[in-house]
């Protein structure tokens, strides 16, 4: 028995029209499985400052997770504004569940990193000039300016008004 659509299509089983899986129109195949294997497992390793790598969890970059690595780069080169640990674990095809899983494997965790890039690029910055606090602050994604203020006595143990005298 052959199912037909509008009289004269046969789809060519015997399942009803809805128990059908629709066609793919953007199948991709590959000539050869085991090549496209290899150039998965051939992707560069992230780039990330070794004192970054070391920060966040004690160990080099080349003993680290290509998780951890790439929550790095992520985190080194996007507003961090708007990456929340929800939308990285989003931007690596992961849940935030398997994100936090396998950033505790490494040792560390979401907070921890995005604190250790906060003040990599807090520095940055300030190597290059000096800023209101506020500007530095909506830089590094902070929602209120005092929290940056908290955060950078703790990196430094000075406060934030101090570094202005050494600049002036």
């Amino acid at each position: 028995m052959r199912n037909t659509v509008s009289g004269n299509v046969s789809l060519g089983t015997h399942y009803p029209l809805y128990l059908q899986k629709a066609p793919s129109k953007h199948k991709v195949l590959f000539e050869n499985p085991l090549q496209a294997l290899q150039d998965v497992s051939q992707r560069r390793s992230p780039d990330v400052p070794v004192e970054l790598a070391m920060g966040a969890t004690g160990r080099p970059p080349h003993e680290l997770s290509l998780t951890t690595l790439s929550v790095l780069e992520l985190l080194l080169n996007g507003d961090l504004s708007r990456l929340r640990s929800e939308e990285v674990a989003d931007t690596m095809h992961i849940s935030p569940t398997t994100l936090r899983r396998r950033l505790r494997s490494d040792g560390t965790n979401y907070q921890r990193i995005l604190d250790l890039v906060r003040r990599h690029r807090c520095t940055l910055q300030l190597e290059k000039r000096w800023l209101p606090g506020k500007c530095v602050a909506w830089e590094l994604g902070y929602a209120e300016v005092n929290s940056f203020y908290r955060a950078f006595r703790r990196w430094t143990g000075r406060n934030y008004s101090d570094l202005k005298k050494c600049y002036v």
